[in-house]
Order: structure tokens, then C-alpha cells, then sequence
């Protein structure tokens, strides 16, 4: 608790200074600090958690082999409408890798290996259960279809999302190292048709209650109807209330992103007392031009817009949201967060491997894994999930199945976004946060695994789950490091 009573006065020092000046800084972060709505976590602790611990092993993580490669479909068609209008810009390709570029211990299969003495043991087992009681395999086809259908729908039912076929011939692996995520130009209608589907058929809200700063040419926020709107949200149960604050929060951290990794620059050079005309650099004078012999450069820069940033989240330009998004992104940082410490028994099973056919590598990388889910594990004001589907169990039953629904349709959603680096990120990210959820809601299956002949089913991560969980609390951990320096930037506005 030391270290965390040290950086909470340094944290709590730069909001206070921020809240005292009527400033840019003041208008984004002033309401962005203490308690959290709904847990007991508050955004100091998240801070300073974060930034100084957990953020700089997570990135070292990220980089390996195991975690850069990422499995994906990105060609299949929406399934809730009809839509041909795929974003035209070169910021919105995706580079897929050639098979010699992935290495050979993920291309030879998508899910974790197994060490050789379990797979021996595991052989044996089967083999005197051969011997001891073999059964008659000869079903009928309609038998086995049935059992198929069954395993199917087994495996279905605890998934919060919908994952792609990795066997599919569409499905390619890309380096999300050389694909990052950033400002594409993807914007105007066709976003904003991804959010208005997600936020108004998939977040339990009736349409007769208007959500605030909906960009549609009938409606414009007013404090009455984002009144209106807080109201009913405040009059559901904590479930469906915590379900749009997660989906908020990642509609905020991809806007981080966005506002972080902005297209600053992106025009041809050339040498001082030169002008680029026609593709090619001339001296210049008013009466004379004549070509040199020096080839223009291109430059391309990313980095922080703060208008983009405020034009996001500043109070006065977003009617008091900018500030509430902020806060739902601490709170999705927490579900994520709690995920992690809680599949840890299952990363600690000595059959697991970040497997990639690098023996030390893969040995040293599993052990930074562990570390930071220690670090996970030891934060001191986890989000208790067990306050969830916590009433009548028929009840909590089908409202967990309802959010489960809504959730697998929002990850169906992401194959509507047209620009495909977008789709990229957006698939990544809803599966990660899918993942979290299956983990946090498979409290007995994980607890059977340190257990020995337990009946029943057991708790399992494929390697794209694993992927995309750890890639999506890595966009969230950078948001909110993120944060930090769009405070000190804006303390300069």
C-alpha cells in the first residue's frame, strides 16, 4: 500500500491545480477524480497503478511474438444491413502478413500448446481407457449431427462474442505492431452509424429517451434531454448500468487513440531555399524557377491534437459529457483489470505456453505474464463482480443472457465498420473485452482447474482469446496513460 499512498499525492496534486484554473485542463479533467460510480475504486489509485507499475511490463509484453500476431476475418460482410461504402483512404489498410513472416509455433496451431510430459500422460490416460472401456463409436449421422449441434451451442454459451474461424481461408494473421491503431479519417455518417447501432439497439435504451450529443440532423442535446437520459439510466439495475458504462468506455479509449495518434504532418519537403512544384523541388524566386537536382522527401507525423482531444471531451463542448466518458473509461480499466487477477490459476498451469517454437523466449515472456497478473492480482480496490447478477437466480439468469446477447451482437457489429484498420481494432478490442466478461462469470470453472478428476466442463482460453484480452487491456492501460500527458498539454493551453 506504500507505493500507492506516494503517487496518490503526486496525482491528486496535478488535478488540484487543474481545478483551480478556469483552463482547458480545468474544463476535461476537473470532474475526473475520486470516487468511481458503482465500486469503491477511485481514480487516483488507477492513476498511479497504472502509469508507474503496470503500464511499462504490459507494453514490453505486447511486443513479443506471442502477443503481436492477431488472427483475423476481415472480409466478412454485415449482417445487419447492406453496405458497399469500405473507406477509400490509405490509412484504413491493413498490411496481413505473409505465412514465413508468423512464427512457426503459432502458424502450427491457434491454440496453446501443451508440454510434452502432460500430452504422454494425457496419451496413456486415453489409451487404458481404450483398453478398459472401450464403447461402441459406430453412431448414426443424424447422432452425430445432434452431438455436434450440442457441442456447439455448449461452446457458444460462454462466449460474450463472436470469434472468427481461424481455419477460414479469409482469416489472416496481421502485426498489430505495424498496423497500429490511429487516426485513419474514418468519420461522418458511416461511424457514427457503428455507434448509434451499438449505443441504441444493444444498450437495453428504449428510443423514447434521446442519448445526449447524438450528431443526427433532428436532434441536438439540450440539459433536459441529457438530464432526462442520466435519469433513466440511474433508474436501471446496476447490471445494465455497468454494461453502458463499459461500452462508453471504449468508445472513449478508442477516442483517446484517435486524438493521441493524430495525422500531424503529411506533405513532401524539401531543402531550405527550395519549393516543392510537380513532384520535384525548384529554387525559388519571384521571377525565376529552375529545377535542382534534389528529390523531395515525405513527411508523415503523428501525434497529439488537443483540439481533437477537447473537442472530445471539454465540458463546454460537449453539453458536460467529455468528463463523464473520461470517468467510464476508469471504469472499464477495472473490469479488465479484475479479469486478469482472476484468470491467473489458469495462466499458472505448467501445460500453459506463450508458445512461438522459441524455447527461452517463450519461457521468459510466460514469466513477465505472470508478474504483471501478480501485479493485477495485488491492486487494492478491485471491482467486486459478485455485487452482479446477485438477485432471484431465474432472474439474474436471463438478464446475464440478455447482456451476453447484446454483447455478441455489438462484436457482429464490428464486421459494419468500413475502414479496415478500424475493423481491425474494433474486432480486437470487443473480443478482449468479451473475454474479460466470460472470465469474470466462470468463477467455478476456473476454480476446478487446481482441482484433480472434476466432472464437468473446464475452463478454457483459445491463444486468439488470449491475444486480443491482453491486446485490449493494453489500449485501455495506454488511454489512461494517455490521459497524462493530455493534462499536461492542455496545462499549457
Amino acid at each position: 500500500m506504500k507505493f500507492h499512498h506516494v503517487f496518490l499525492v503526486v496525482s491528486v496534486g496535478i488535478i488540484r491545480v487543474s481545478c483551480i484554473q478556469n483552463s482547458a485542463a480545468h474544463r476535461c479533467f476537473c470532474k475526473v477524480t475520486g470516487s468511481l460510480d458503482d465500486c469503491t475504486c477511485d481514480v487516483e489509485t488507477i492513476d498511479a497503478f497504472n502509469n508507474d507499475l503496470l503500464y511499462p511490463k504490459l507494453q514490453n509484453l505486447l511486443d513479443s511474438d506471442y502477443f503481436r500476431f492477431y488472427k483475423a476475418n476481415l472480409n466478412k460482410p454485415c449482417p445487419f444491413w447492406t453496405d458497399n461504402s469500405h473507406c477509400g483512404l490509405r490509412d484504413c489498410a491493413v498490411k496481413s502478413c505473409s505465412p514465413n513472416q508468423v512464427p512457426e509455433g503459432i502458424r502450427k496451431s491457434s491454440h496453446n500448446k501443451y508440454s510434452l510430459a502432460e500430452a504422454d500422460e494425457q496419451m496413456e490416460d486415453c489409451e487404458k481407457a481404450e483398453q478398459l472401456g472401450a464403447v461402441n463409436s459406430s453412431l448414426s449421422e443424424k447422432t452425430r449431427e445432434a452431438l455436434l449441434k450440442w457441442n456447439k451451442h455448449d461452446d457458444e454459451a460462454e462466449h460474450f462474442c463472436v470469434i472468427d474461424d481461424e481455419e477460414s481461408p479469409d482469416s489472416q494473421y496481421v502485426d498489430l505492431l505495424l498496423n497500429p491503431e490511429r487516426y485513419t479519417g474514418y468519420k461522418g455518417p458511416d461511424a457514427w452509424k457503428i455507434w448509434n447501432s451499438i449505443y441504441e439497439e444493444n444498450c437495453f435504451k428504449p428510443y423514447t429517451v434521446k442519448r445526449p450529443l447524438t450528431p443526427t440532423a433532428f436532434y441536438s442535446s439540450t440539459g433536459a434531454e441529457a438530464w432526462t437520459f442520466y435519469r433513466w439510466l440511474e433508474g436501471q439495475c446496476v447490471e445494465k448500468r455497468a454494461f453502458y458504462r463499459l461500452i462508453s468506455g471504449l468508445h472513449t479509449s478508442i477516442n483517446v487513440h484517435l486524438s493521441a495518434r493524430y495525422l500531424l504532418d503529411d506533405h513532401w519537403h524539401c531543402v531550405d531555399g527550395t519549393k516543392s512544384i510537380g513532384g520535384g523541388c525548384v529554387y525559388y524566386t519571384s521571377n525565376l524557377n529552375f529545377p535542382i537536382n534534389s528529390v523531395p522527401w515525405f513527411q508523415r507525423k503523428w501525434g497529439h491534437n488537443i483540439s481533437e482531444f477537447q473537442q472530445r471531451f471539454d465540458s463546454e463542448l460537449t453539453n458536460s459529457e467529455g468528463p463523464k466518458r473520461l470517468r467510464n473509461l476508469y471504469f472499464l480499466y477495472l473490469i479488465e483489470l479484475r479479469a486478469l487477477a482472476k484468470a491467473l490459476p489458469f495462466f499458472q498451469q505448467p501445460s500453459f505456453q506463450l508458445y512461438t517454437g522459441r524455447p527461452e523466449e517463450d519461457r521468459k515472456h510466460k514469466e513477465l505474464l505472470l508478474n504483471i497478473l501478480q501485479d493485477a492480482k495485488s491492486f487494492p480496490l478491485h471491482f467486486d463482480e459478485t455485487s452482479l447478477f446477485a438477485g432471484d437466480e431465474e432472474e439474474a439468469a436471463k438478464l446475464k443472457e440478455d447482456i451476453r446477447l447484446s454483447f455478441r451482437n455489438i462484436s457482429r457489429i464490428m464486421d459494419c465498420v468500413g475502414c479496415l484498420k478500424c475493423r481491425l481494432w474494433g474486432k480486437l478490442q470487443t473480443q478482449g473485452l468479451g473475454t474479460a466478461l466470460k472470465i469474470l462469470f466462470s468463477k467455478r470453472q476456473i476454480e476446478a482447474l487446481s482441482k484433480s478428476n472434476v466432472n464437468g466442463p473446464t475452463f478454457h482460453l483459445s491463444r486468439q482469446e488470449i491475444v486480443s484480452l491482453f491486446n485490449a487491456f493494453g489500449r485501455i492501460s495506454t488511454s489512461i496513460r494517455e490521459l497524462k500527458n493530455f493534462r499536461s498539454l492542455l496545462g499549457e493551453v
